[in-house]
């Protein structure tokens, strides 16, 4: 009976480990993934978006005071930078400052820039002036349409969570927040003197250490309906339900010293040291989340259905003065602070804005964000990814 026994579970043991090294044999992911910059810009960048035909989209920072920002298309196949629109400054003394790019489903460019979000037509021939779509959405970051064509925009660095549905030709409505990193009114918390926590990103001198208190950042939204919220200050991820009439479903009031429609801690569906300093999210066919982890010049990628933890797709390597933000021989490979990713079929694209934080600190040092050099780029993953992305918008 014990031979029995023990024979019976020696054959659980050998298929469990050949089950399991068949599903790490199949990891969309290539065990020792490298990246090349697919192409620099002479402004600095943030967001990165894509289309069903393999172009890419990105629109520059900054380009002066009252001047333009330009939007950028990148054909992955025969990369180069083709002006397609244009975000107007809010006026003649400020600069534009755009960070996310969304495409709906007639292939519209939406823009995220300060309390504000434009629109236009992409068009290479004659690049219109874009539109305003939407005011009143304070540090407007990340942007995702719903499979119902809304329109979904967070606070980013303000620091207070909101997250905003805007409806086509609708008004702006805060549906949520995301709990902030304390709860005193500065952050909209209902405490005069409130309590919390401060995130300090440590980096190398002379640059200052300073707080990281942005909790809603990167958003996709999934198959289901659902949507993912990147949490910059936590290095997590937030998962939001709906109905299937667009209704929210995720419990919210469970802390009174935050306003009443902040989510209860029970939506938070991963926390991992990996994702610390994550920024822009995107999905592929299977639900899965990939992240560009700016803060520490990485990509990390997350199973969604299941309990296993998060995975390190890449980092860049030590170079010789121990950081991670430069290399001795090849700067097109690294990283410079990724912030937004995009999966284009089975290509892995981010975009880098080369922020002056953590890992990437001094951000002088690289490809980009030096004397005479480009300001940002877009690097690729050299191997194709065992899966694809997911169609946006999400239908």
């Amino acid at each position: 009976m014990k031979a029995k026994v023990f024979n019976a579970l020696l054959i659980v043991f050998v298929l469990s480990l050949g089950w399991s090294t068949a599903r790490s044999a199949q990891a969309p992911y290539p065990s020792n993934a490298t990246f090349t910059t697919l192409v620099t810009t002479p402004l600095a960048i943030e967001g990165l978006t894509g289309d069903k035909s393999g172009n890419l989209y990105t629109v520059g920072r900054n380009a002066g005071a009252g001047v333009s920002c330009p939007v950028w298309k990148i054909d992955l196949a025969n990369p180069g930078l083709v002006v397609v629109g244009n975000i107007p400054a809010s006026s003649g003394t400020a600069q534009c400052s755009p960070s996310g790019l969304a495409l709906n489903a007639a292939g519209d460019v939406f823009v995220s820039d300060g309390d504000r979000i434009s629109y236009f037509t992409p068009n290479a021939v004659t690049p219109p002036t874009a539109n305003v779509y939407a005011t009143g959405v304070a540090g407007t970051n990340g942007l995702a349409f719903d499979r119902n064509g809304n329109l979904w925009t967070g606070d980013g660095t303000t620091g207070r969570g909101r997250v905003w549905k805007i409806p086509p030709l609708g008004a702006v409505t805060e549906v949520f927040r995301i709990q902030p990193m304390t709860n005193d009114d500065n952050f909209g918390g209902l405490l005069t003197d409130g309590v919390g926590r401060v995130n300090a990103t440590v980096q190398p001198l002379p640059a200052a250490n300073s707080p990281q208190n942005l909790v809603a950042n990167g958003l996709a939204f999934n198959a289901e309906g659902n949507l993912l919220v990147a949490d910059t200050a936590r290095g997590a991820l937030w998962l939001i339900k709906f109905d299937k009439l667009g209704n929210l479903q995720s419990n919210l009031g469970c802390d009174d010293t935050f306003t009443a429609n902040t989510l209860c801690l029970g939506n938070l569906f991963r926390a991992d040291p990996r994702l610390e300093g994550v920024d822009g999210i995107a999905l592929d066919n299977s639900g899965n989340i990939w992240a560009s982890v700016n803060e520490r010049n990485a990509i990390v990628y997350t199973v969604f259905y299941g309990t296993s933890n998060s995975v390190e797709v890449f980092r860049n390597p030590v170079n010789a003065t121990g950081l991670r933000n430069s290399s001795a021989t090849n700067n097109s490979k690294i990283l410079e602070f990724p912030t937004s990713p995009f999966l284009s079929g089975t290509k892995f694209c981010t975009a880098n804005s080369d922020g002056n934080r953590r890992d990437n600190s001094p951000s002088t040092a690289g490809e980009i964000g030096g004397t005479g050099q480009p300001l940002g780029k877009i690097s690729c993953m050299d191997q194709p990814l065992g899966t694809t992305g997911m169609p946006l918008p999400v239908q």
